[in-house]
This record gives C-alpha cells, sequence and structure tokens, in this order.
C-alpha cells in the first residue's frame, strides 16, 4: 500500500508540475515539449538509482546520475508547493491569472527561489552542528564519560570518501571515550564504499565503535553491509549488547526492517540493570516499551528531522506529542 502510495503521488506531482511549466514558459512547443521532458527524465532516474541501476556506470557517472535523481524529488516537491499557492490566490482572486500563463517574469522569479532555497539547504547541509546532550544518572558510574554518536550517514554516490574523512576529523576531535552509530551507515548500494575504501576512514577512528543495523543497511544488501562494517573496525551489536567498563551496556537492536528481531524485553532478559543501559535502535518507534523495559537512554536516527521543510514540522509534532506522553 505505502509503496503504491510511495509512486502513485510523484507521479502525480509531475503531472501537475508538468502542466503548470507548460502553461508558465512563453515559448514554442517544440522548447515546452524538450524541457517537460527533461524534467521528467531528471525524475525518472531517482527510480533509476533505487533499482542501483547506476552500479553499471563508471564512479563519476553514477554520483551524477545518483544526485540528479534523488535532487529532483526535492525540487519536484518545492514546485508543488510553489504551484498550489499560485493556484489557491488564484482561486480567492489575489493572483491574476495572467501570472501563470507564458509569463516570462513569473517564470523566472520561480527560478530564483528554488535556486536560493537549494543554495540555503546546500550550505546548511555542509554546515555540520555539533549537538551536545548532558545525561545524568542515579547509577553509579566510574567517571564522567564522553560519547558521540552519529547516524544515517549514507554513505555512497552522494557521500563519499573525501565527505566521510572530514567526519572522522570532527569525531576525533571531541576525543570521545567510545563512539555509537545508529544505523543507516550505507545509502543504497555497498559498491562507491567499496570503490573507495572508505573502511580505511573508519580506521582512523581513535575510540571504540559500536554501531547497529539501519533499514538501508537491508536496502543495500545486508549480508554486504555487515561484512563492510566489520571490516571499518565497528563492532556491530545485533541484538546483542556491549559492556564498557564495567558499567555500561550497550545494546544493538536489529532493525525492525527484520521482522523477526528480538523484543526489547528480550534484549533486556540478560542484561544488569545496574549498569547504565543504552540502547541503539535506527528507527524511533514505540519509545515507551524500551522504558518500560528498563532502558535508561535509547539513541535512534531515522527520521533526518524530516529531511527538508515543511516536513520538518511533521517530525516535529510527533517529537513533541512523544514526548508529551512521556512526560504523563
Amino acid at each position: 500500500m505505502w509503496m503504491l502510495i510511495f509512486m502513485v503521488l510523484p507521479l502525480l506531482a509531475v503531472v501537475y508540475i508538468g502542466w503548470h511549466v507548460w502553461a508558465i514558459l512563453p515559448v514554442s512547443r517544440l522548447w515546452k515539449t524538450l524541457i517537460v521532458m527533461l524534467m521528467v527524465g531528471c525524475f525518472l532516474l531517482l527510480f533509476f538509482g533505487l533499482r542501483r541501476q547506476t552500479d553499471n556506470y563508471s564512479l563519476p557517472v553514477a554520483q551524477v546520475l545518483y544526485e540528479v535523481g534523488t535532487s529532483s524529488v526535492f525540487i519536484l516537491l518545492y514546485l508543488v508547493i510553489i504551484f498550489l499557492v499560485l493556484d489557491l490566490g488564484r482561486l480567492v482572486h489575489l493572483v491574476p491569472r495572467t501570472l501563470l500563463y507564458n509569463n516570462w517574469q513569473m517564470a523566472l522569479g520561480i527560478f530564483v527561489l528554488l535556486f536560493a532555497v537549494f543554495l540555503y539547504g546546500n550550505i546548511h547541509y555542509y554546515n555540520k552542528v555539533r549537538v551536545p546532550l548532558e545525561l545524568t544518572s542515579s547509577k553509579s558510574l566510574p567517571k564522567d564519560y564522553k560519547v558521540v554518536m552519529v547516524s544515517d550517514l549514507h554513505l555512497g554516490y552522494h557521500n563519499p570518501r573525501k565527505e566521510l574523512a572530514r567526519w572522522i576529523d570532527m569525531i576525533n576531535a571531541e576525543k570521545p571515550d567510545f563512539i555509537l552509530m545508529a544505523g543507516d551507515i550505507v545509502d543504497g548500494s555497498i559498491r562507491p564504499l567499496l570503490e573507495e575504501n572508505m573502511a580505511d576512514e573508519f580506521r582512523r577512528l581513535q575510540a571504540p565503535v559500536y554501531a547497529c543495523l539501519g533499514n538501508h543497511e537491508y536496502y543495500s544488501g545486508e549480508p554486504r553491509a555487515r561484512q563492510f562494517i566489520k571490516d571499518a573496525g565497528i563492532r556491530l551489536l545485533i541484538d546483542e549488547a556491549a559492556v564498557i567498563d564495567s558499567s555500561i551496556v550497550v545494546i544493538g537492536r536489529d532493525d525492525r526492517t527484520n521482522m523477526k528481531r528480538k523484543d526489547v524485553n528480550a534484549l533486556m532478559a540478560g542484561v544488569d540493570k545496574s549498569k547504565y543501559v543504552i540502547l541503539l535502535d535506527h528507527q524511533p518507534y514505540n519509545l515507551e516499551h524500551s522504558e518500560a523495559a528498563g532502558v535508561d537512554f535509547q539513541l535512534s536516527g531515522h527520521t533526518h528531522r524530516g529531511q527538508v521543510w515543511p516536513i520538518s514540522w511533521i517530525t516535529d509534532a510527533v517529537s513533541s506529542a512523544s514526548a508529551r506522553s512521556q512526560s504523563t
């Protein structure tokens, strides 16, 4: 059902945007046809990438195809928002009909707006922000620990080895006692990680690393992803626990993609609850179950805070609702 919605809604959006682009551009039918076909082709590259057809091309070509396909989804989203606002404005007689037909000024204005939004987004993306979080515990710990947690690296065609090297430097600069990775280390294909030998970058980390699987490890091929993570010197926890300094337990839960993964109560059955228990679970579902089972702190990823605005409003609302339910 969800896959059907995922397929149909974007295709409807492509038709909606294609019609508006055709109407707004004051050019010949030939140019309108070429521009709309180019837009549709760029969007279809997304499905080309999802089927991992990009693996059949050289790494530079595959990276370009991947970037064009994934970027087109976000461009499509914002074009839908823009044209919906304009259409609603026209319905209430705030936007003249002439603005949406054969109008270079409006077409140029939309292009400039999109360019500005994506320029800001690109700058914001590469400006990684350090988010400090101080935790206190009633349980006895021999010292204060500094832990770096990262999630959803999505290494592959979009995030190459050069970007990973920058992140590794940032992690090492924190001088952590240990490092936690909450899944989706791999994006959609393991091929670029192997070709660029990204495991070497992970081996530069200067503290023990513990990780759980994410849904993208399954998309990319779970056996190969698992082997890569182990080759990178990362302790992969799949429905198992590791004890750190005899005082902290880190549990790595298998991703919920695996319907046969262990229940959180089963994971906690053999754990000494006098120790501080951290649960790594890629997808943040049913947090109340972890709390009831005796987990002290759960670390998850997956949501990307909605990836882009206005989807971030949805994840913020879900987070707020979850926080309220936990406090009552």
